[in-house]
């Protein structure tokens, strides 16, 4: 299938930790061939940027987490897409999503969770990590992909007094990872609809 796939990345970066893994996500889904990928800024997003949206195969998550769940900038662009949801303009496309928190854990399952609904809601098909938990035995290191153990998606842990915006490359080689797997999930399922349309 030589047609491009669109994935569209809707992040609110928070104080650039996630920002940092919306740029990996990126990078990793245009590592596949024939993928266009946006990346959109929910707290800023353009009416414009809402149909590239609603043009998208698959669209990615992500926010930083704030008490348990996704920011409240995320949380407004989820409420602004009811419309969306009235029309099931989102049905059927892909999604996934990542985040960061400042603690190892940090209640980042319950922002990936909050994701997961979010699309699920919409009709949208959730693809996970796909990795094993790296980082979990006495042979293992910090730079071991998905460190930090989490399945539903790329989750990153920053200190909360950094402010470089500077993420574990472990983190980063996630999120890449996560944004690779689903330009060729999404490659495989457009490529089957439009076998099926022929």
């Amino acid at each position: 299938m030589t047609d491009p796939v669109r994935i569209s990345i809707a992040c609110h970066g928070g104080r650039g930790h996630t920002a940092q893994l919306g740029a990996a996500v990126e990078a990793g889904a245009s590592r596949v061939p024939h993928t266009e990928v946006t990346s959109i800024q929910v707290d800023r997003i353009t009416d414009q940027e809402w149909h590239r949206l609603d043009d998208a195969d698959a669209i990615v998550f992500g926010a930083p987490t704030y008490m348990g769940t996704a920011s409240s900038a995320f949380h407004t662009f989820a409420e602004a897409s009811a419309r969306r949801w009235l029309t099931r303009r989102w049905q059927d496309k892909l999604a996934a999503g990542f985040t960061n928190s400042g603690s190892m854990a940090g209640d980042k399952a319950g922002t990936l969770g909050y994701f997961a609904t979010f699309a699920a809601q919409h009709g949208m098909l959730w693809v996970s990590l796909g990795l094993a938990p790296g980082w979990n035995s006495s042979a293992g290191s910090e730079f071991d992909p998905n460190r930090l153990g989490f399945y539903q998606g790329a989750a990153a842990q920053s200190p909360v007094d950094d402010r470089t915006g500077t993420v574990h490359k472990s983190d980063l080689a996630t999120a890449e990872h996560l944004g690779h797997r689903v330009a060729e999930l999404t490659r495989t399922v457009v490529a089957g609809r439009r076998a099926l349309e022929s």
